[in-house]
This record gives C-alpha cells, sequence and structure tokens, in this order.
C-alpha cells in the first residue's frame, strides 16, 4: 500500500469538537507519511466536499482509514450521507452490478464491487468501555466492535474492499487516556500497513 486516504468523519455538535478524531488523523499521517513513506490525502468531511473530488481519491487511494466518533451507536450522520453521495459519484468506477445475474438473481448478491484489492480500515473513539462490545452479558451482547459496525464493513466490501484491523479508542470522556491512545493507535497503524 503506498497511497492511504485518511477521512475524518468527526462533526463538531454541541459539547463535541472532534479534536479527537483530529489529532488521530494527525496522528495517522505522520505515521504514514514521514514514517512510513505514503502518499497521503485527506478529507474532513464536516469541512465540505466535491462527491466527485472524493470519488477520485478513493479511486487513487490503495488504502482508507474511517477515522470517526461512535454516536447513538454507530457513526456520526455526515459519514454515512458522504458514503451516499461520493460512492454515487463513483457509479460504474466503484461497481460493475450488484453481483447477481438474471439466471439466478437469488445468488451472488454483493459481488459487483470493482475496487478489490483496495483495503480501508476504521478508527472509532466511544466513551463505552471495550467491555460493553466484548462481553455477552454487557450492552452489545458481545459482537465486539465489527459487529457494531457490520453495516459499514458491508457497504465496503460492496464495492469490492477488504479489512484491515479496527482500531478503537475507549472511555474517551468518561476516562480518557490520550497519550495511551496515541502510543496504541501508531502501533497499530505500523502493524497494519508494514504487513506484506
Amino acid at each position: 500500500m503506498k497511497n492511504v486516504l485518511l477521512i475524518n468523519g468527526a462533526k463538531a455538535f454541541g459539547h463535541s469538537g472532534g479534536r479527537l478524531n483530529a489529532s488521530l488523523q494527525a496522528l495517522a499521517r505522520k505515521v504514514l507519511g514521514n514514517e512510513l513513506a505514503m502518499e497521503i490525502k485527506e478529507t474532513v468531511i464536516d469541512a465540505g466536499y466535491d462527491p466527485e473530488a472524493e470519488a477520485q481519491k478513493i479511486l487513487w487511494a490503495d488504502a482508507l482509514i474511517w477515522q470517526m466518533p461512535g454516536w447513538w451507536m454507530g457513526e456520526p450522520w455526515i459519514v454515512k450521507k458522504y458514503i451516499d453521495e461520493v460512492f454515487s459519484a463513483g457509479g460504474a468506477r466503484f461497481l460493475s452490478s450488484d453481483g447477481r445475474h438474471r439466471a439466478n438473481p437469488a445468488v451472488g448478491y454483493g459481488t459487483g464491487g470493482l475496487l478489490q484489492g483496495k483495503r480501508y480500515m476504521f478508527s472509532v473513539t466511544w466513551n463505552a468501555p471495550l467491555e460493553a462490545f466484548e462481553r455477552p452479558e454487557e450492552f452489545f451482547g458481545g459482537v465486539g466492535v465489527d459487529g457494531v459496525y457490520l453495516h459499514l464493513h458491508k457497504a465496503m466490501e460492496f464495492i469490492g474492499m477488504s479489512r484491515l484491523p479496527t482500531f478503537i479508542c475507549n472511555d474517551v470522556m468518561k476516562n480518557p487516556r490520550f497519550e495511551e491512545y496515541c502510543v496504541r493507535y501508531s502501533a497499530h497503524l505500523k502493524a497494519a500497513f508494514s504487513a506484506p
């Protein structure tokens, strides 16, 4: 992977200024761009974007990093809006069809993506503790962070992309540990992007 698109999906709203997500995106830029010598392009969704230009960035990228907070059990609405607009702008460059054929329309759904070979990663920030995701008796019933984001994983898979391991910061308001998050994220990025 040589070209990486960093997409910051934080939304300034209420008490949230999006500073943690901006800091994590800056760290990704430093680790991947400066330390691993990758080419970096960035988007801050809340600052505005052109859907066609974003589609071109995705076509340019070998990998995408979606940086976003968890709001009301998922991504902020601006991330979904971005996906709807940009993936639609990507059109036939992103997928050939939904993957099914008229001869047997009951099978093959989700296999028409054209972005095979491209990777994506979610880096998410939550006030929930890690245990809320992992323990069967806790809030998310043990599905893990990737279970909570299944719909977004499937959106990426639908256009042909494959996933890199998800990164999560927990307890970001109740028990913030910024320096620990940075150390862990730097190691996570190096492991994910240095692998052959």
